[in-house]
């Protein structure tokens, strides 16, 4: 059987549109696999440009931290039991990190007007405890969610978020791989 010059044409445009046809078809229909990361990550966006106030009455912000990792969790100065247990997630996630704990930072943030009691504080040495000024409401951001934890990278942006009761190992491997291949920070 004898194949003429367009049939040859056409076959091998088939074959070089076959690949490209079935990648949009799976693009379009095909289920997307979970990512490998725990936390969610989010769309960049600066942490707040809000300034706070430390427990010694220093002024405080965000840009304070430049150049550096930081895991924020906000909650009432109060600091009831769901507060605690975020910010000793911050402290042991911080510390199974090793020798790139040093690497992050820990933010309390203190959404509300009730000044923290410092001896409640006391098992949480290192955190930065950040005062919201009085008369000021915090805009909706990773300064007063308590309903997550954030992960600010070196440049001041949120990229990342793990839920307030975390699992610690994921978290802990977030951390790791983000450091890992991080070149700043």
């Amino acid at each position: 059987m004898k194949v003429g010059p367009r049939a040859k044409l056409l076959a091998i445009a088939v074959i070089f549109l076959l690949p490209i046809v079935a990648s949009i078809l799976v693009y379009r229909y095909g289920s997307v696999r979970p990512t490998a990361n725990y936390g969610e990550l989010i769309e960049p966006n600066t942490v707040t440009s809000q300034p706070f106030r430390l427990a010694s009455g220093a002024p405080f912000s965000f840009d304070h931290l430049r150049g550096r990792w930081a895991m924020v969790a906000s909650d009432s100065g109060a600091c009831p039991a769901a507060c605690v247990e975020k910010l000793t997630t911050l402290r042991q996630v911080r510390l199974a990190l090793g020798r790139n704990a040093s690497r992050v930072e820990r933010v309390f943030v203190v959404d509300d007007q009730r000044r923290p009691d410092a001896a409640a504080l006391q098992p949480f040495e290192g955190t930065i405890v950040a005062l919201s000024p009085a008369g000021m409401s915090l805009p909706l951001s990773a300064a007063n969610d308590r309903t997550h934890i954030y992960l600010v990278d070196p440049r001041g942006n949120v990229m990342l978020r793990w839920p307030a009761a975390p699992d610690r190992r994921r978290m802990l491997k977030d951390l790791e791989r983000l450091l890992k291949a991080s070149q700043i920070g």
